[in-house]
């Protein structure tokens, strides 16, 4: 797996920001039960990809944080569960 820099990646991402090892975005909802049903049809595709994020909720708010922990930094699998997190919520 190739790592690749995390702030370039995050310009190609809208929203999303690139810290030394990690991609991030908070996404927001009108309430906890949209922001619960982003997170389930998140989890279904991760699960499939076998690709995890680390993520925080409350209430109307997903702070999503993605990494490659076996590749040491962001890869490919980061860049195409993100671009899922911003159809799923188109």
């Amino acid at each position: 797996m190739t790592v690749l820099d995390p702030k370039d990646v995050a310009k190609t991402l809208d929203g999303w920001t690139g810290g030394d090892d990690f991609i991030t975005k908070v996404f927001r909802f009108e309430d906890f039960a949209e922001a619960f049903g982003f997170m389930t049809r998140i989890a279904i595709i991760s699960d499939r990809m076998n690709h995890h994020p680390e993520w925080f909720n409350v209430y109307n708010r997903v702070d999503v944080t993605l990494t490659t922990h076996d590749a040491g930094g962001v890869t490919e699998k980061d860049i195409k569960l993100a671009e899922a997190m911003e159809k799923a919520v188109t």
